[in-house]
Parts: structure tokens; C-alpha cells; sequence
């Protein structure tokens, strides 16, 4: 499922917002004991070997089988996601996961249930949790005031979410991202595309 961009973030009670951080969207795949962990790029590559902390993480996760979906992320001192550090250091025992969405626990497919009971099962599962994983909060406050403060915070923007959704492939519109203007993905993304 990827956000669909929006010029503004929704409001009303039936939308909550959680921060966009900067880093790599990953699916962290765990199966039975003969597959092991995956970490799943996009494009289908695996990346387990290169961040090996989430790969532990997941690992002592108490479940047989499970599929989060999240951003890969490399923190400053602050907490902040900053994008150069996942290609700056040699190692990646400093990236961990920003989960925000689970698609399937002990074999059961989570797709169709509602955003809410998703979430609410992602925060169960990562409860004590190790340090290579973070469950990405949502917050029930009005979408221009949690895109306000992300911005002033420097961060990527927010993911706009609505309350009921299922998981579908593709760009619904039930998950809207604003991005912040000033932030530095906007600046790769214009840099790219001005480099064509």
C-alpha cells in the first residue's frame, strides 16, 4: 500500500496521521524456522544482510510467522531520521524499523481488518520489543496541525490515514502523505529529477 500524495492533510474524526520518516520502505518477513527473516525492499530484493539489527528484532518477536511493513531509518542524536546515515556508515547495526502496518501474524492474512485493529495488534506484538524495531505512533490530532509540526521539526511530512481502511495494494485513497517542502527528500527528489 503506498500513500497517495495530497496537497493537504485530510481532517474529521474518521483520519489519524503518523510522521513520514526519511529512510528505506521495507517489509520485514518472518517465517517458519527453514525460511528465517527477510527484510523486503520495493523491488523484491532482500536486504536482511545489510541491517542486522532488525533482522534480531524480528527474530525474538514471540510469534511463528508475521509481515510488518515499515521504514528502515538511521537516527541522529535527536531521534530524527536522517537519510545519509544509512549511506554513510559501514555497518547497518544502526538502522532500525518504523513499523506502522501489519499484514499478517501466525499465518493469518490481517489485510482485510480495519486500520485500527491492524495497529492495535502491531503495538501488541512489539510491546518489549528489541531496539531494532519501533512501532510508528499515530496521532488523532487535526492534520494540518501535526503536518505543522513536522515541518517545523524538519521531518520528511506526515501519512494521513483513515480510520476503517484495509490494506490494499497500489494508491488508495485512504492513505494520503504531504510531504514537507524544506525537508531533504524533497531536495534529492527535485535534485533527481532535475538531473534527467
Amino acid at each position: 500500500c503506498l500513500p497517495s500524495p495530497a496537497e493537504r492533510p485530510p481532517t474529521g474524526p474518521d483520519w489519524v496521521h503518523e510522521i513520514k520518516h526519511d529512510g528505506y520502505r521495507l517489509m520485514a518477513r518472518r517465517d517458519p524456522v527453514s525460511v528465517g527473516i527477510r527484510l523486503l525492499t520495493r523491488n523484491g530484493y532482500d536486504w536482511s544482510p545489510r541491517y542486522p539489527l532488525i533482522v534480531e528484532a524480528v527474530n525474538r518477536l514471540k510469534v511463528r510467522s508475521c509481515l510488518i511493513d515499515g521504514e528502515a531509518v538511521a537516527c541522529d542524536a535527536n531521534g530524527l531520521a536522517v537519510f545519509e546515515h544509512l549511506r554513510r556508515k559501514p555497518t547497518g547495526r544502526h538502522v532500525l524499523l518504523y513499523a506502522f502496518d501489519l499484514l499478517e501474524l501466525d499465518g493469518e492474512d490481517l489485510r482485510r481488518a480495519s486500520f485500527e485493529t491492524r495497529k492495535a495488534t502491531l503495538a501488541s506484538l512489539l510491546r518489549g520489543c528489541l531496539p531494532g524495531l519501533r512501532l510508528n505512533e499515530h496521532l488523532a490530532y487535526p492534520g494540518d496541525v501535526v503536518f505543522q509540526h513536522a515541518c517545523k521539526m524538519g521531518l520528511e511530512g506526515t501519512v494521513s490515514k483513515r480510520l476503517g481502511s484495509r490494506y490494499i495494494s497500489g494508491r488508495p485513497r485512504d492513505w494520503l502523505k504531504m510531504k514537507n517542502p524544506d525537508a531533504p527528500a524533497v531536495k534529492r527528489e527535485a535534485e533527481k529529477d532535475w538531473g534527467r
